[in-house]
């Protein structure tokens, strides 16, 4: 299996070059084409908008490819396996993968699951009531009961879609929406 942080390594200087921050850097088996493919997927965003249009994606694509190239062809094969390059913004359901993710999302709707049991307990879903920056604990509502989860352990979270998130998500390039309201009506 392909080692997570080397890649990450040589992943985040390339997003960083052309302004991006990293939000993650996943591989896994399994994909669009089959369960047999595997996919390098790399999520980055515009720190200002949260989001990434097709010509960042293209442009980070572009960049990653050319650094694993010249690393390769130096002796340092980070993939020894075939793999499709998959390069995107978190979408409106994003991942929270950072503490500051957490935080900047409070008041909306999540999932967390958790890397080891608390009271028993896993998996979390409701809406995010805050982040403590010093404890880098979480605080979400689930069922009208506020938990307390430790960033530390969190192995897997996204928001979920709602109307809220919806409404605090717009796009960064709305041209042609008309367009296609307008055929949509006919």
């Amino acid at each position: 299996m392909a080692d997570i942080a080397r890649i990450t390594e040589v992943v985040e200087p390339e997003a960083k070059a052309l302004g991006f921050d990293l939000v993650r850097v996943r591989y896994f088996k399994g994909g669009e084409i089959g369960d047999e493919e595997h996919t390098l997927q790399i999520m980055a965003e515009r720190p200002a908008t949260g989001q990434l249009v097709i010509e960042d994606c293209a442009a980070l694509s572009r960049r990653v490819s050319d650094a694993f190239d010249a690393l390769e062809e130096a002796g340092d094969v980070l993939i020894e396996e075939a793999y499709r390059l998959e390069v995107s913004s978190p979408g409106i359901d994003r991942p929270l993968t950072r503490a500051k993710d957490f935080a900047a999302w409070v008041g909306h709707e999540a999932r967390i699951e958790l890397s080891e049991l608390i009271d028993n307990r896993k998996r979390y879903r409701g809406d995010l009531v805050g982040f403590d920056a010093e404890t880098q604990d979480i605080s979400i509502e689930d069922d009208g009961v506020v938990f307390t989860v430790p960033f530390a352990l969190v192995a897997n979270a996204k928001l979920i879609l709602t109307d809220k998130l919806i409404a605090a998500s717009r796009p960064l390039d709305t041209s042609g929406a008309d367009e296609i309201l307008e055929e949509q009506e006919d």
